[in-house]
């Protein structure tokens, strides 16, 4: 077993049940403190619930989510949310605020000085490659897709928070886009050596970014290990997901017709 230090988030035996509904069944993993965890699955087979239960939008029915070394349980709400960065794939900006008022929104609530604000939107727009003279006067109806996102996670990330969750935060944007941010964001974490939970339903983004893999299935892990871990495993749902990895082969598909 790790070190209570060395444990970021901890799930212990966690089921969460909507109406008789099992959509967590007896959940038991770690996450380290400056891991990339990428929890791959279906749509529907429990990765959002399993985000949610976290940063304590939701409480488990049984069991006990550790963040920090105490149970969700335990924590105020708010103040978990402000040590948690949440990013997701619409981004959730504020309409009606400027792209610098949406970044700085945490750090306000957190009684910041407003030039410690400035400096910190500033640091932080530079950091995900957005001009602040350029962008932070903005609105969210004025930038691209991309931007938004780049933005969402400046936001995320404004309060310094040790741990991040990405609820498929890039999977709107074309594949270009993706690919580019991608890459940069996972430059930023090995920069900034932040703790992520990342979900994603895409296979080839879940071996761009992870240091660890939990492939899900039916509320459960089905598999639990690294990116070369997971290729050499023989179980089905994971075959499923490494054909994914294959490269479409245009030449024998040319000669099949």
């Amino acid at each position: 077993m790790s070190e209570v230090g060395q444990v970021a988030v901890k799930f212990w035996d966690v089921t969460y049940r909507l109406k008789q509904r099992a959509l967590i069944t007896q959940l038991n993993f770690e996450v380290h403190r400056g891991e990339i965890l990428v929890l791959l699955g279906r749509s529907g087979c429990g990765k959002t619930t399993t985000l949610k239960l976290i940063n304590r939008l939701l409480l488990p029915t049984s069991g006990e989510v550790w963040v920090e070394g105490k149970p969700t349980s335990h924590w105020n709400p708010i103040q978990l949310r402000r040590r948690v960065g949440y990013v997701i794939q619409e981004v959730g900006l504020f309409p009606h605020f400027t792209v610098a008022r949406n970044v700085g929104v945490v750090p306000a609530l957190e009684g910041w000085e407003r030039d410690r604000i400035s400096a910190r939107v500033k640091e932080l727009l530079e950091l995900v490659g957005l001009d602040a003279n350029h962008f932070a006067h903005r609105y969210p109806h004025e930038l691209s897709g991309g931007q938004r996102q780049r933005v969402g996670v400046a936001r995320a990330l404004a309060a310094d928070p040790p741990l991040l969750l990405m609820d498929e935060p890039f999977g709107a944007l074309d594949p270009i886009t993706r690919l580019e941010i991608q890459r940069e964001f996972r430059q930023l974490q090995q920069q900034l050596g932040k703790t992520v939970i990342f979900v994603t339903h895409d296979v080839q983004e879940a071996f761009l970014l992870a240091s660890k893999i939990g492939l899900m299935q039916e509320g459960q892990l089905s598999f639990w290990g690294t990116r070369e871990e997971f290729l050499r495993s023989p179980l089905p749902e994971v075959q499923a997901f490494t054909q994914c990895l294959q490269p479409f082969n245009t030449t024998s598909d040319r000669e099949a017709n």
